[in-house]
């Protein structure tokens, strides 16, 4: 009896990254695949989300972006230990489809794809290609893009599938957004991705902090912050009669994201992903130092659909944070249309495209 086909998803150590990775094994599952999941020590702490079903490989590499100058000289050997170990893996259990969604752990498996000649495919979180997927992108059967357009190599073309979102806020996608009443409370959730985070803690408490009495006493707030500014985020909100919860980290990010009435969060392509999927007011603050501004690229067409606000970091002080605030909290009507906005270009589905090509080339294999 002839085995499952098998498909290896590779991923760098990022939520960005291993979110859609997740929802993309969880449907080829569904559809009788085996799955293995190639990816590095830190991608392995986002794995806990992952099927049981899922094979966990953790393969050696590198990245020039961290470490001294030792680690910088190690990064092409242990890139090349781990091109080697993945390709003697896969001649042992030859995949159908090979998927990389990006990071430096992810070029052995790529690697070992293409030298092999297994067919191959990349997926594009963000609105431009970041480095490992620009480096694959002439050398793989399909580009998919959650952002249209994305940037893309001259020659290149691509398929837009849009980010795929986990299980769990697929499940939540359709839940309607009541908009903040007269005197009701209002719920808002502050969260940052794995990079610079600090400003969101800075700016937020000190813009809550002048908002009218009568809004802000209404504010339930849940805010993550960093384990190194968390107690100084809590100062920042006692005695000022709001209600907040303050954690390191959410486990629960669907369902407060449901509740909320307005988010305020970096525009990473897996946060911008939720938020739309689920339909709900967003304040986004790009990551300044994105080498290739890609957060402001995720976040373009939504704030051009009326969806969302932008504003980057040297214009995100307390004083206009609280004026973008008193503006939406206090007009329903703003805030629903909003909510409207932002989920007619939600792709809750963006897995089932993603699946879809997956199938296609693991049909033409």
């Amino acid at each position: 009896m002839s085995r499952a086909p098998l498909l290896i998803i590779a991923a760098g150590g990022t939520g960005g990254h291993m979110f859609p990775a997740q929802s993309l094994a969880e449907a080829m599952l569904a559809e009788g695949w085996r799955v293995r999941l190639s990816t590095d020590p830190r991608g392995a702490r986002y794995t806990g989300g992952f099927p049981e079903a899922v094979e966990r490989r953790v393969v050696r590499s590198g990245t020039f972006a961290r470490g001294g100058v030792m680690a910088k000289i190690a990064t092409p050997f242990l890139i090349a230990m781990g091109c080697l170990s993945a390709t003697f893996s896969m001649l042992t259990d030859r995949p159908r489809v090979v998927v990389g969604f990006g990071g430096y752990p992810a070029i052995p498996a790529m690697s070992a794809a293409w030298l092999l000649r297994i067919s191959r495919m990349i997926h594009e979180q963000n609105g431009v290609l970041g480095r490992v997927n620009h480096l694959f992108a002439r050398r793989v059967n399909k580009v998919a893009c959650s952002v249209w357009p994305t940037e893309l190599p001259g020659g290149v073309d691509a398929v837009h599938t849009g980010n795929p979102v986990r299980q769990v806020v697929r499940d939540v996608s359709a839940t309607p957004y009541n908009a903040p009443d007269a005197d009701g409370p209002i719920n808002v959730l502050i969260f940052g991705g794995s990079q610079g985070a600090s400003i969101l803690s800075e700016v937020v408490p000190e813009a809550i902090k002048a908002l009218p009495h009568a809004l802000r006493s209404r504010l339930s707030v849940s805010q993550q912050a960093r384990d190194a500014d968390r107690d100084a985020v809590i100062a920042g909100y006692t005695g000022m009669d709001v209600a907040a919860d303050v954690q390191g980290f959410f486990d629960d990010v669907p369902q407060r994201l449901v509740a909320a009435h307005l988010v305020i969060a970096r525009s990473g392509a897996s946060s911008v992903a939720d938020i739309s999927a689920v339909g709900r007011p967003a304040i986004f603050v790009p990551l300044a130092i994105a080498i290739r501004d890609e957060q402001t690229a995720n976040a373009k067409a939504l704030e051009a659909a009326g969806g969302a606000v932008v504003m980057q970091e040297p214009e995100f002080t307390p004083e206009a944070l609280t004026a973008q605030m008193r503006d939406i909290l206090s007009d329903p009507p703003k805030a629903r249309a909003m909510a409207r906005a932002a989920a007619t270009l939600g792709m809750p589905d963006a897995v089932e495209h993603l699946k879809r090509e997956v199938l296609e080339l693991g049909a033409a294999a």
